[in-house]
Parts: C-alpha cells; sequence; structure tokens
C-alpha cells in the first residue's frame, strides 16, 4: 500500500514538476513580455489515467482578458474544454496509460479496455465542465486563465498557483473558484457510481481529485508560457 501511495504521490509531482520546466524554459528564452493568445489548454501535461482534466483549444468569439462571460460564451468553453482537440488528444496518452498498466484491471489490456478508459474519462470532463460552467454562471465566474505576461518570472508562476484556486468575476477582481470546488471533487465522487469496482471508492476519487487540480494548474502554466516559447521556436525557425 505505501509503494501504491508513493507511485500516485510521484505522479502528481510529474504534473507539477512538468509545468515548472515549460515555465523555466519560457523564463530562459525571455518569456516576460509574451503574447496573451489562446484559451485553456488542461491535460496537456502528464496527469493520472482516468483523471478529469480539462482542456480547451482557442476561440475567437472571446479573448482571455475578458472577465464577463455570456451565455455563449459559457457554452463555447464547455464544448472547447470537453472536446477541444487537446482533451480528445489527452484522452488518447491517459487511456493509453491506463491500458499499458492495467489500470483498473477490470478494463483489461486490449482494445475494448483502452475504449472504455477513453470512456469514463471523457465522462468525467463533460460532467466536470458542465457543472463548472453551470455554478460559475451564478456567481459570475470566469474560469478562464487570465495570462500575466507582464509579470516577473516569479510572479507569472505564482499567477498559475493562484489561478487554480481563484477565478475572475465580472468586475475583474478574483475570488475563491467556487463553482471549480463543487466541480473537480464532486463529479470524481459521483463517478464512482458508474465506475468499475476497483477505482469507485474514496481514496481513488480523492486521488482522482488531486490529478484534476493538479492538471488545471498544468494547463494554467501550458497557457501561461506556452506562446513565449513558441514565439522563441517560430523566430528560430525563421532565422
Amino acid at each position: 500500500m505505501l509503494n501504491s501511495f508513493s507511485i500516485r504521490l510521484g505522479k502528481l509531482a510529474v504534473v507539477f514538476a512538468a509545468s515548472c520546466a515549460m515555465a523555466a524554459v519560457a523564463q530562459a528564452q525571455g518569456a516576460a513580455g509574451a503574447g496573451t493568445g489562446g484559451t485553456m489548454v488542461a491535460s496537456a501535461l502528464p496527469t493520472a489515467a482516468n483523471a478529469s482534466p480539462r482542456a480547451a483549444r482557442p476561440s475567437p468569439s472571446y479573448s482571455d482578458n475578458d472577465d464577463s462571460m455570456s451565455a455563449k460564451d459559457r457554452l463555447i468553453w464547455i464544448a472547447d474544454s470537453t472536446i477541444g482537440w487537446p482533451s480528445l488528444a489527452w484522452g488518447v496518452v491517459s487511456a493509453g496509460i491506463g491500458t499499458a498498466e492495467n489500470h483498473p484491471r477490470a478494463y483489461g489490456t486490449h482494445w475494448d479496455g483502452f475504449a472504455d478508459r477513453y470512456g469514463i474519462r471523457l465522462s468525467g470532463v463533460v460532467t466536470s465542465n458542465v457543472v463548472e460552467g453551470g455554478f460559475g454562471a451564478l456567481w459570475g465566474e470566469n474560469p478562464r486563465y487570465k495570462p500575466e505576461p507582464d509579470k516577473s518570472f516569479g510572479g507569472r508562476l505564482g499567477s498559475v498557483v493562484y489561478q487554480t484556486f481563484f477565478t475572475r468575476r465580472s468586475d475583474g477582481h478574483f475570488a475563491p473558484a467556487y463553482a471549480r470546488f463543487i466541480a473537480i471533487p464532486g463529479t470524481n465522487f459521483m463517478s464512482n457510481t458508474w465506475r468499475v469496482q476497483d477505482e469507485a471508492d474514496t481514496p481513488h476519487a480523492l486521488e482522482r481529485t488531486g490529478y484534476g487540480f493538479a492538471g488545471q494548474m498544468g494547463a494554467n502554466a501550458f497557457h501561461e508560457f506556452w506562446p513565449s516559447v513558441k514565439s522563441h521556436l517560430f523566430h528560430h525557425g525563421g532565422s
């Protein structure tokens, strides 16, 4: 049991370490003053198989710097964070890891098991995003990450962590991300009702919850620093 706990803790550390590594690369290439294009890309960094991380792709209908969200914006955010290509692509990766590790064992290591893992993850992503988007509307929460390109590296990294647990309101101020606190733990515990017995318990639900917040933090880091990395890569590609 201790070994299993160590493995889970190690996976969580990998998520955060990968986020910091991406940030360090951006800093080394002059991250300050980067652009702010794009929207959340959750699960672009490693998370647990069958966890419920979030993702989104850029949408032309709004800007990350817009503090308020219309009903249409929320529907777009829910759709993008559920079926945007980063989310679907990461589903392939996480289901592949679960199949290779044969976790949970009830699904097996065949293609049907891969499909089951992919489907169970997607069901969690859908539920979590709908809950966060819906409840967030009650408090005027804006779940999109707001880039801080003018801050120092430390300030930007702090924003990555801060905006994991706090979201903007329509007037621009930040407050606790109540809808996210409901969505991630709530849907992971709720999913125990349709998961196989091997992972339908409190410890696994808590583990998935941890991965959900770690994945959110990784998504924030990607969103904050990827424009700098991309700009550097394109600059060198054109030179």
